[in-house]
């Protein structure tokens, strides 16, 4: 038996209940997307302005990705350990005073520190906003709250740079940090107040302290060394120390989680066909998503030499597209409680849509433009939420906290790679073309003077001047090479949106629950797993026998099962 002890008592929430609870898990989630994304148009002005440089341009930025991946597995562990309302509050707190801490910032490194703190909370909300959500609506109702849910990521993404911009300009960038407090502490006030979950825990808590170390060091040195890879070349001493020091932490954290009782990530998630499968779906949704908030910027601006507000504002078709896709489907899903069908137009509408962005030339109508990005944002709303839905509508109730943040931790990491992998295409296309065409650029540039001189440092430096302002003799030449390079990095993305509709395929066609996770719990359900697997891990449970860890006892009035 089990050394700790779950008691849940929890009455279904009425449908008002319900939208006032979810309604704080949206402006948590809000909160996290903004911190990711709003300072994305005035980086350029905040670093030099507390004396950074390049490197610190890049470390605020790859910081808070990096901690917001290492903590998300680490919160939803917690979850399953600790009560989950008082977990959201926490990662609550500390994005808010991460979020004024950046605000208050005199120098870059201060800045890097409290955007480290800004990922730790926004992993928390991201990992706690879908397990609380998984607490109080069923499998089969979730379908019709998933549109707002995704709405929300939609104008995080998109309305984050612009709404940074805006702030920038009109009351200075220190607003870009100070927007979210007010929005952390309204989150906090409704949820402390309307989310009704009674989980009490007893006995001995275990936490995997040696598991959270490894998984820091194996994730943060491979997730650097991935961000970073364009600056030393994928043949370097930097890669050989960094993605070494990264293998080794792999294979310590496997050891780890094989031998502890409350592993940070069970490895018998692994056995679960429906987790594995949605952990390899994942990839390219979190190409999709990362991948085309930077790549679609720099077409904007570079290959249409247009500005940071301007560029967002062009992206919009993208984030319709997935609110739209994401409400429609939510709605058939919680009608018909049908997934699988839309999980694959999903994944066939993300393969259109990236193969069309693939052919994409400085030339291409703006209004062709949209409808790629509109495909694939409907593909991806039709994925996203819905590959997490599965999972913890397969997962054990008990492990629904790892199984909800492992598919988002393997979605980011699987992202940050292929984003990294398509900067690197983009780069080595973009050094080639502009090779080719160097006679082209020298007469262009030898006609303009002192003028032509400054572009072709810039140029030889590797970065890609935008376009807007330019001579048109050179500006001309930029934008068809940088659409080129852009289009091919895009490239990158089909195989892997391939890769992801067979691992759609083959998801088992489970029929979604009608209860909570908390009604599942307590009612004492060891879980909905797949097939004899689950049939074999629960005899072996209750054979005292699990080698991934005690096994939670749940009671409820007087009856006490496994």
């Amino acid at each position: 038996m089990s050394s700790s002890q779950t008691t849940t008592v929890s009455a279904r929430m009425s449908h008002r209940q319900v939208m006032q609870a979810f309604t704080g898990l949206l402006l948590a989630l809000f909160c996290s997307m903004m911190s990711m994304t709003v300072v994305g148009t005035s980086l350029p002005i905040i670093v030099p302005e507390l004396g950074g440089t390049q490197t610190d341009y890049t470390w605020v930025v790859t910081m808070t990705l990096l901690t917001t991946a290492i903590s998300t597995p680490i919160w939803g562990k917690l979850a399953d350990l600790l009560n989950r309302k008082v977990l959201m509050l926490t990662a609550l707190v500390i994005f808010v005073l991460a979020s004024a801490g950046a605000g208050l910032s005199q120098s870059a490194g201060m800045l890097i520190l409290f955007r480290a703190f800004q990922g730790i909370g926004g992993g928390g909300l991201q990992s706690m906003s879908q397990i609380l959500m998984a607490d109080i609506i069923s499998p089969r109702d979730r379908g019709r709250y998933m549109g707002f849910m995704a709405g929300v990521m939609a104008i995080g993404t998109v309305g984050g740079p612009i709404l940074g911009g805006f702030l920038t300009d009109s009351v200075g960038w220190r607003w870009n940090f100070y927007v979210g407090v007010p929005l952390g502490v309204l989150a906090f006030i409704v949820i402390l107040f309307t989310m009704r979950i009674n989980q009490i825990r007893t006995g001995k808590v275990r936490i995997d302290y040696l598991g959270i170390v490894f998984l820091a060091v194996a994730a943060g040195f491979l997730l650097v060394w991935i961000s970073n890879v364009s600056d030393y070349g994928w043949i370097s001493w930097q890669t050989l120390y960094m993605v070494g020091i990264g293998v080794l932490g792999v294979i310590a954290f496997i050891i780890t989680e094989s031998k502890v009782a409350e592993p940070l990530i069970p490895l018998s998630l692994f056995r679960n066909r429906t987790f594995t499968l949605a952990v390899v779906a994942s990839i390219s949704i979190g190409v999709s998503m990362f991948g085309t908030a930077v790549y679609l910027g720099q077409y904007m601006q570079i290959s249409r030499g247009y500005g940071p507000t301007e560029a967002g504002l062009l992206t919009i078709p993208m984030a319709v597209g997935m609110f739209g896709a994401s409400t429609v489907v939510g709605q058939l899903v919680t009608r018909t409680g049908k997934w699988k069908r839309y999980l694959i137009i999903g994944a066939v509408f993300s393969i259109v849509g990236t193969s069309l962005l693939s052919t994409l030339r400085f030339d291409t109508p703006l209004w062709l433009v949209g409808v790629f990005m509109f495909f694939l944002g409907a593909g991806t709303g039709m994925t996203m939420q819905n590959l997490v839905l599965v999972v913890q509508n397969a997962a054990d109730p008990s492990k629904i906290g790892v199984a909800s943040s492992g598919v988002n931790f393997f979605r980011s990491v699987g992202g940050t790679t292929g984003v990294a992998i398509m900067g690197s295409v983009l780069a080595t296309s973009m050094s080639n073309q502009l090779t080719d065409r160097a006679a082209d650029l020298q007469a262009a540039i030898a006609s303009l003077g002192a003028e032509g001189a400054q572009i072709a440092q810039e140029l030889a430096s590797g970065a890609l001047p935008t376009t807007r302002g330019m001579p048109e003799a050179i500006a001309t030449i930029i934008e068809d090479v940088s659409a080129q390079a852009i289009s091919h990095a895009f490239l990158v993305g089909i195989p892997l949106a391939v890769i992801s509709l067979i691992a759609m395929c083959f998801l088992p066609n489970k029929r979604l629950a009608t209860k909570t996770t908390q009604e599942r719990l307590a009612e004492g359900r060891e879980g909905l797993t797949d097939g004899e697997e689950a049939a074999s891990e629960v005899a072996l449970a209750q054979a005292g026998a699990v080698a991934t860890g005690p096994v939670p006892v749940v009671r409820t009035e007087g009856d006490e099962r496994r």
